[in-house]
């Protein structure tokens, strides 16, 4: 086990570093700098800026004083919001990010096992149609159209919940189900099918002839085994709500990662971007990592040489 987490470390370590280097580079290919606006700055005033951030310096060179700096923890100045490193802008954007994320993936992952072992212990009933009616809308719908539906239903006719902000707890309501919805379907639907294959295994079976009751049977014979996919999904789930949470901060107006990340991108702010896919390929890889221990612990027959 510990060669196997050690070998997954050091796997995780080298990944990064590839996210690292692909986005150093790539952002500075893009069209414009950090310094572009709608009123060109004079080339002396422009050319200090450059010297002050160690822009001037061969791309090489910057490279490796940002790896230099990021193996320290330094993330580097923001070069647009001068009051501010990237270090804190991430320290005041990631809680957002990380709770909303979290919130939604929670609620998915209740909603999908849920209904997912209902659909399959009725299967082809009128309840299974329906569920899978329910996971096929919400498959089909993406949150980007969600979103403006939720806030016109809850926000704008109904007044149940704000429509952005994050003062209090219901702000973060209605962007945690624009996320959860369409990986609740997921989960469902995954969910639904292994439950059906679990059921028809000779020891759920000999379970059932020896008259244990459905909830013991469910709990302790059919989902240990039946959640290895919904597990094995978890890591891209956990990768797509933190990407998707970058458009879902701008539209409910949340001061996450993901809205400095957009708003870096927009504006050229290199260091920013940069911190803000370092800091999200590290969360993917220690998430996947998490998923890939949880196996041993539903399955004993698998076992991490």
């Amino acid at each position: 086990m510990s060669r196997y987490l050690l070998r997954r470390l050091t796997f995780a370590l080298v990944t990064l570093w590839a996210v690292v280097t692909v986005t150093f580079f790539l952002v500075r290919l893009a069209p414009g700098g950090p310094f572009d606006g709608e009123r060109r700055l004079p080339a002396e005033v422009e050319a200090n800026l450059r010297a002050a951030y160690d822009l001037d310096q061969p791309l090489l060179v910057q490279y490796g004083r940002y790896v230099v700096n990021l193996a320290s923890g330094d993330l580097g100045p923001s070069f647009r919001q001068k009051d501010f490193s990237v270090n804190e802008l991430i320290r005041m954007g990631l809680p957002i990010s990380v709770g909303v994320g979290l919130a939604a993936l929670s609620l998915a992952l209740a909603m999908g096992v849920a209904g997912g072992t209902f659909a399959a212990l009725s299967r082809d009933g009128p309840r299974d149609r329906l569920l899978v009616l329910g996971a096929t809308l919400g498959l089909a719908l993406p949150p980007i159209v969600v979103a403006p539906l939720l806030v016109l239903v809850f926000a704008v006719s109904l007044g149940w919940f704000p429509a952005g902000g994050y003062a209090t707890w219901k702000h973060f309501v209605l962007p945690a189900i624009t996320l959860a919805l369409p990986y609740a379907a997921a989960f469902m639907r995954l969910t639904r099918g292994s439950v059906v294959e679990v059921l028809n295994r000779p020891h759920v079976m000999t379970a059932r002839a020896k008259g244990l009751g459905r909830f013991r049977l469910v709990t302790r014979h059919v989902l240990p085994s039946a959640l290895l996919p919904v597990v094995s999904f978890l890591g891209p789930a956990a990768a797509a709500l933190l990407a998707g949470s970058m458009v879902i901060e701008e539209v409910f107006s949340l001061p996450g990662l993901g809205r400095y990340f957009v708003q870096g991108a927009l504006n050229r702010d290199y260091t920013l971007v940069t911190g803000a896919v370092v800091v999200y390929a590290a969360l993917v890889l220690g998430f996947n990592l998490l998923v890939d221990l949880c196996y041993a612990r539903l399955d004993p027959r698998i076992r991490h040489a």
